[in-house]
């Protein structure tokens, strides 16, 4: 695989495989789970791409065509928290969020670095993937 990334050789989520049919920048926080030892999972409404085989044109109200899912971090072997502050904002139909995914990379080493206005983790986990769930959201 070919790195596309920043200065310190970090790959940019979008051009890995597992994450590229997904749009984070635009993807809402709705939770994190934190209660197993090995495991991270950021609760999310997720953007798709029109690369995504689930995609359909949104509609004329909405942005992007938007599903419920998890970014999971599995293996978990380091986590550094270097900001933390989930602060929820809530939308005029009444959603909580608690923001984007502004940032998501990931090193040469298998460190993923996260962040956005919930804060910033680094962490290094032997896997991580996108799981939608099974109803829409």
């Amino acid at each position: 695989m070919v790195v596309k990334g920043n200065r310190r050789g970090q790959m940019k989520y979008e051009t890995d495989p597992r994450f590229e049919a997904y749009y984070l920048e635009d993807s809402y926080v709705l939770g994190l789970e934190e209660n197993e030892p090995s495991r991270l999972a950021f609760s999310l409404l997720l953007a798709l791409t029109p690369k995504h085989p689930l995609y359909v044109r949104p509609s004329p109200a909405e942005q992007h065509c938007y599903r419920s899912g998890v970014l999971a971090f599995e293996g978990v072997t380091s986590i550094v928290w270097t900001e933390r502050h989930f602060k929820p904002t809530s939308d005029k139909d009444g959603t909580i969020d608690y923001g984007n995914i502004d940032a998501f990379e990931i090193t040469p080493d298998g460190y993923y670095v996260v962040n956005g206005e919930w804060g910033r983790v680094t962490l290094k986990a032997k896997r991580a993937s996108i799981t939608l769930s099974s109803k829409n959201q």
